[in-house]
């Protein structure tokens, strides 16, 4: 890609002899020979590197410098100076300038500064691209709270790099978007995002659906498939709800993790794939692990990069946000619909509600009321006929506490309202209760809540 350049120097003649060299260098030289001129062309449009001598009359070099920063501080400034005038040359650099050269100026050595400095530019406007479609993708995680700021950075800085991401989240908080975002963040963008729901097919199926089949490997199949992992290859493979993943099947995902190696169903030989591996879950691993449901070989080879997703419950200052986007996105799927907002007593009925479905039940119940609504503006009042539940949830312990109870019959229903609360997350119960985790699991052994 040819880079522009232009020099400055009140040397017409050396000017054009340093523009005729780097044009060798696939460079589209600009001269002109005085510093007004450069100015008046950097503000019609600024170059990928500039050239200048430093000692000119009226307008010097400090102050093309100068301009230049003020309009892009990432254009980098090579200076040419007199060999006695070196120490201004450092100064020039203490400003900004990407470097300097002494004069009579050697070509040799000034092409390879233009080279290095153009491709230093490169890279930066390439690193900025990356953080745009970051942030673009980033979009699609709507929220401005604490704990999506934290989301946001760790995002960012897991994206780069080709080892293995687990994330972690309850049901509906977001996970396969947090995937897409850490792939299209990342050097693989512009390859295939391929994901699957491990929950979503048999054993035999998932397998094939994998790792691919041969021909004739099983009753049905016709023609030979390659498998997910080979159509991601060069991509990323997002692989949700990995915790329910047989452990035969884990044993054959080790595999791939460890050699980079898949043998489809049925063929003779195995195949090497170059797949980024995104894994993502709601279950306890840990405790599956100590249970021998999951292979703990497996479980540190996938968390080598852990991301937590927050559920809603935890960042509830971010309803607001959250409500208008799905509104904006319910009325584009209903355009016939009525409702076009919804008010601030719906708003905060909202984020007093515990959302044990998180993000993705908060969508669905926006979708329901914007398709059943019949007024441009819904209120909390509209709760019962459209979303009873959260209608009532505020008032469900309340209740409890006005009936005539023994000590242990309120202490049962709060113990079930406080889960309830956490979406059935005994861990963060047991936090807010006071007690140990393993007092709630004894409790739903025995039947109680």
């Amino acid at each position: 890609m040819t880079a522009s350049v232009l020099i400055v120097d009140d040397h017409i003649a050396m000017a054009k002899l340093l523009a005729q060299q780097l044009a060798d260098l696939d460079c589209a030289c600009e001269v002109v020979d005085h510093g007004r001129a450069a100015i008046e062309t950097l503000s019609a449009k600024m170059p990928d590197l500039i050239i200048t001598d430093l000692r000119m009359a009226e307008i010097d070099g400090f102050d093309v410098l100068a301009a230049a920063r003020a309009i892009d501080p990432d254009v980098p400034v090579i200076i040419m100076t007199a060999f006695g005038a070196v120490d201004s040359a450092i100064e020039a650099m203490r400003r900004g300038a990407w470097h300097y050269v002494v004069k009579p100026v050697r070509l040799e050595e000034l092409s390879l500064h233009v080279q290095r400095a153009i491709e230093q530019r490169a890279i930066r406007r390439e690193n900025r691209h990356l953080r745009s479609v970051a942030r673009e993708r980033l979009s699609a995680l709507v929220g401005r709270s604490a704990a999506m700021r934290r989301l946001y950075d760790l995002i960012e800085r897991v994206s780069p790099s080709p080892a293995a991401v687990l994330i972690r989240g309850e049901s509906g908080t977001g996970k396969e978007l947090v995937a897409r975002a850490i792939h299209d963040g990342g050097p693989r963008r512009d390859r295939p995002f391929i994901a699957i729901n491990c929950t979503a097919l048999p054993e035999t199926l998932l397998e094939s659906e994998l790792f691919g089949h041969a021909r004739g490997a099983f009753t049905g199949a016709l023609a030979a498939r390659p498998g997910l992992f080979v159509e991601a290859s060069g991509g990323t493979l997002f692989l949700d709800e990995i915790g329910d993943m047989s452990t035969s099947l884990q044993a054959k995902l080790l595999r791939v993790v460890e050699q980079g190696e898949i043998r489809a169903v049925g063929a003779d030989a195995s195949r090497s794939v170059d797949v980024r591996l995104i894994a993502a879950t709601h279950q306890d691993l840990e405790a599956r692990v100590a249970d021998k449901q999951f292979r703990a070989d497996l479980f540190y080879r996938l968390h080598v990069l852990p991301v937590v997703v927050p559920p809603l419950r935890d960042r509830l200052e971010d309803v607001p946000l959250l409500t208008d986007h799905f509104v904006g996105l319910a009325r584009s799927r209903n355009p016939h619909s009525p409702v076009e907002r919804m008010s601030p007593d719906l708003i905060a009925a909202f984020a007093n509600y515990h959302w044990p479905g998180n993000v993705r039940e908060l969508e669905n119940t926006i979708e329901r009321m914007v398709v059943i609504g019949t007024t441009a503006q819904l209120s909390a009042s509209d709760l019962d006929a459209l979303a009873p539940h959260i209608a009532g949830d505020a008032e469900r312990f309340t209740i409890a506490r006005e009936q005539l109870a023994t000590l242990r019959e309120l202490e049962e229903q709060y113990i079930a309202w406080v889960m309830d609360r956490c979406g059935g997350n005994k861990t963060r119960a047991a936090e807010i209760l006071g007690v140990d985790p393993s007092t709630l699991h004894r409790r739903a052994r025995s039947g109680k809540r």
